[in-house]
């Protein structure tokens, strides 16, 4: 093993555990990948930018573009209208219903812009018809991952695996030319599904503070001279032992105090970071001694208690949930600034974080106010008067799960040309006639000439996250390569393997993919184990595709976590899921399709 090769190793076991504890976004740690790889010699300077101008990643931007199109012109809407009608079915029917459209739609458009207008669809049949959603969301996350894997320009997958493997010297893969497999995993995945409906959650409506318990909500209060809380130890006060709240962090004259113990004093202008259900953050809300955030300036200007009661007759005000969804406008936004970003009357209260490995609550006590961010899949209790509810629709790529959203009002001829144009670049991709890359550039140019897409929507709803990180990711790849690292690791594995059939070839490698993606980024993985799938390959002088096939649907099929797939990943909190659901439930349907492929790709060898 050569030094080069330890150094890569490094490098790849540093970004391994990055993006299983997210200590940081996956877009900084691409950035992290492209500094080191270049200052370590790895890369020349030039290798290290080619993710930019790589073909896989413009025709993922592109693709994300066109998922903006169909959204914004209605097209998903309508293409899914008929499943609100659909109320009176039994589950057993509805589901796979359910599965089969999302799959369809999945395989053409964006799978994380189908499963949102999913989320939508599902969170109207629970509030108007007790449709329970905790036995919709995890089908339709699964099936729109299934759907996606079934076409060339279904996932970002991929198209990064065929880019990867077409630079190595590989063969391109066809549009179309592992549909077939793909949709007899999907068929085998419905049945699957459907029998296992009976262990998801059966999970009724349930109001906000009957949904979250203590240590959901993180918020922060400012101390006001004229509290009863002022010269008074903690111990003696309502936030001593008190069941609905904790106190996490109290910062006086910018000097920061962890878990402050029960003899501090407190002080007027002391600020509390606090840890509460949503009772009591009702309660601090109404306070007139405690301002909730005042520390950022954007409470209400006090009124009278005349002018108090009169606001409230007239304006009642209602707790509203916002999800965060990729590419929303408040990501990124911390608890304090988000008033800047939001309407005069909504005033954010607290975030609800999604669960991962590091924000649990030793990991709070330790944050502050303006460290605690927003992140996709986060959610945000707002307070906002009734007749105000409807313009926080007006806030880019957020779902109202509290709310029920306005019937969508799309003209006409944007949706069907909207549609033409997508039905363009698919016939154009899988006729051959162009590559994907050109196709989608070209329906994208197409719509922007016609101004059924505007730049300035794009610019605010495209996952940037996701662009960056293929671009980062690539050069990793290339480092592999050039040191030799993805040689070695094949010749371990060949060594391992050694007269072993071809179906326990490729099942390890389908296998070792299909774990990795359960903890690392999909696109990550696929980038990572496709060189060394294809020097498998080599060594064993068989057949490339079978392989770049098995990295291909292995990366995708990261259902045992809800941290795989992005999408597993907004439907975690809100179908009220536990960890188990997608290990067991998840597991399974992975087992299930890592036995099935494994004998599915070895009879292609």
């Amino acid at each position: 093993m050569t030094t080069d090769i330890i150094l890569v190793f490094l490098v790849l076991i540093t970004v391994i555990v990055l993006f299983a504890l997210e200590v940081f976004p996956v877009d900084k740690i691409a950035f992290l990948i492209i500094v080191s790889l270049t200052l370590l010699g790895l890369i020349s300077p030039e290798e290290a930018i080619s993710g930019f101008s790589n073909g896989a990643t413009i025709a993922v931007l592109a693709l994300m573009i066109l998922a903006i199109a169909m959204e914004e012109n209605g097209v998903i809407s309508w293409l899914t209208s008929g499943l609100g009608k659909v109320k009176g079915l039994p589950l057993f029917i509805l589901a796979p219903l359910f599965m089969v459209v999302t799959a369809g739609i999945s395989a053409f458009i964006s799978t994380t812009a189908v499963v949102i207008v999913f989320i939508k669809i599902i969170n109207q049949l629970s509030e108007r018809f007790k449709v329970p959603k905790s036995k919709l969301l995890l089908p339709i996350s699964f099936a729109g991952i299934l759907g996606g894997s079934c076409t060339l320009m279904g996932t970002s997958t991929n198209l990064i695996v065929n880019s990867v493997a077409k630079n190595l010297g590989a063969p391109a893969l066809g549009f179309f030319e592992f549909s077939m497999m793909g949709l007899i995993f999907l068929g085998v995945s419905v049945v699957y599904l459907t029998f296992a409906l009976k262990w998801l959650p059966w999970s009724k409506d349930k109001n906000l503070d009957e949904d979250y318990s203590i240590g959901n909500y993180i918020t922060s209060v400012r101390i006001k001279s004229e509290s009863n809380l002022v010269d008074k130890r903690i111990e003696e006060t309502f936030l001593y032992n008190n069941p609905e709240l904790s106190v996490l962090q109290l910062t006086r004259n910018n000097r920061v105090h962890n878990s402050p113990g029960k003899y501090i004093t407190l002080k007027e202008n002391d600020e509390l970071l606090l840890m509460c259900d949503i009772t009591a953050l009702s309660k601090l809300n109404e306070s007139e001694s405690l301002g909730v955030n005042e520390q950022h300036y954007w409470m209400i200007p006090e009124k009278s208690t005349e002018e108090r009661e009169s606001v409230s007759k007239l304006e009642e005000r209602v707790f509203v949930e916002l999800l965060m969804l990729p590419g929303a406008a408040l990501l990124g936004k911390t608890l304090g600034n988000l008033r800047g970003y939001m309407q005069q009357d909504v005033l954010p209260l607290a975030i609800k974080k999604r669960k991962t490995l590091t924000n649990l609550r030793e990991r709070m006590v330790l944050s502050s106010v303006d460290k605690l961010v927003l992140k996709t899949g986060d959610r945000l209790l707002v307070d906002v008067s009734k007749q105000n509810v409807n313009s926080l629709e007006t806030i880019d790529n957020i779902v109202l799960l509290q709310k029920l959203d306005r019937p969508e009002n799309h003209a006409p001829f944007k949706k069907y040309f909207s549609l033409a144009v997508l039905l363009m670049v698919v016939g154009l991709a899988a006729t051959g006639v162009l590559s994907v890359m050109v196709s989608a550039l070209s329906g994208v140019c197409l719509l922007l000439l016609t101004n059924n897409l505007h730049l300035d929507r794009v610019y605010k709803k495209v996952n940037w996250q996701i662009f960056f990180l293929l671009a980062g990711m690539i050069p990793l790849g290339v480092a592999m390569h050039n040191s030799g690292a993805d040689i070695w690791i094949s010749e371990q594995l060949l060594s391992f393997l050694d007269n072993q059939s071809k179906m326990v070839v490729i099942g390890t490698l389908f296998f070792v993919t299909m774990v990795m993606s359960g903890v690392v980024s999909n696109n990550a993985t696929a980038i990572i184990m496709t060189p060394i799938a294809i020097a498998v390959a080599q060594g064993l002088q068989l057949d490339f595709k079978p392989f770049i096939m098995a990295v291909m649907f292995a990366a995708n099929f990261s259902f045992f976590t809800p941290v795989g797939y992005q999408t597993n990943t907004l439907i975690y909190g809100i179908g009220n899921y536990k960890f188990k659901h997608f290990f067991i439930i998840g597991g399974i349907l992975s087992l299930i399709l890592w036995v099935l492929a494994t004998v599915l790709l070895s009879r292609l060898i």
